[in-house]
C-alpha cells in the first residue's frame, strides 16, 4: 500500500503533530486549573452568601475573589474552548461555499484571531509586569496585590494565542 505524500511523516510533520500535541495537553491541563478557580470563585460566593444572611456578618474579600478568580477561569479555558470547538462560529456562509473558499474562510478568520491574541497577550504581559514592580493594589477595603488577578490574562491569552497556531496546523495538515 502506498503512503501519501501529503501524509508522510516528514521530520517538519513531526515536529508539527508533536506540537500540536504539545499544545494540547497544556490547554488541558490549563483548564483543570482554570475549573478549580472556578470552583474556588462558587465557594467564595457561597461563603459570602452564608456570612452575609446567615451569620449577620460583612463581607470584605469575597466578592473580589470571586470576579477575579471566575474571570481567570474564563481567560485560562479559553484554549481548551478553542481546541474543542467551544467558541461562538457562524458558520452558514462556509457551510455553504465549503471547498477551497471554506478553507480560506476559516485561515483568515484564524489569523485575525491570533493577530488580536498575540496583541492581547502583548498588552497583557505589560500590563501584569507594571502591577508587579509599582506594587498595585485594588484600592478597596481587602486591598490585595493587582497582579496575582492580571496573570490570567497574559498567560490564558499567550496560551490561546499558541492554541490558534496549533488548530492552524491542525486544519492545514
Amino acid at each position: 500500500m502506498a503512503q501519501d505524500s501529503s501524509r508522510a511523516l516528514t521530520p517538519g510533520r513531526i515536529a508539527i503533530l508533536g506540537y500540536i500535541r504539545l499544545m494540547d495537553a497544556l490547554s488541558s491541563a490549563v483548564a483543570v486549573i482554570a475549573g478549580s478557580l472556578l470552583l474556588a470563585g462558587v465557594l467564595a460566593v457561597c461563603h459570602m452568601i452564608f456570612m452575609r444572611y446567615v451569620l449577620g456578618q460583612s463581607t470584605i474579600w469575597q466578592t473580589e475573589f470571586a470576579i477575579y478568580s471566575v474571570t481567570g477561569a474564563m481567560l485560562l479555558g479559553a484554549p481548551y474552548v478553542l481546541m474543542n470547538g467551544g467558541h461562538v462560529a457562524v458558520t452558514v456562509l462556509p457551510d455553504a461555499l465549503g471547498g477551497w473558499i471554506r478553507k480560506a474562510m476559516y485561515l483568515l478568520s484564524a489569523l485575525v484571531g491570533l493577530a488580536f491574541c498575540v496583541a492581547l497577550a502583548y498588552s497583557g504581559w505589560h500590563y501584569f509586569l507594571e502591577a508587579y514592580h509599582l506594587g498595585w493594589t485594588t484600592g478597596t477595603v481587602w486591598n490585595p496585590p493587582l497582579w496575582p488577578a492580571l496573570l490570567p490574562l497574559a498567560i490564558g491569552i499567550s496560551l490561546l494565542s499558541l492554541q490558534y497556531v496549533a488548530e492552524i496546523f491542525r486544519r492545514e495538515s
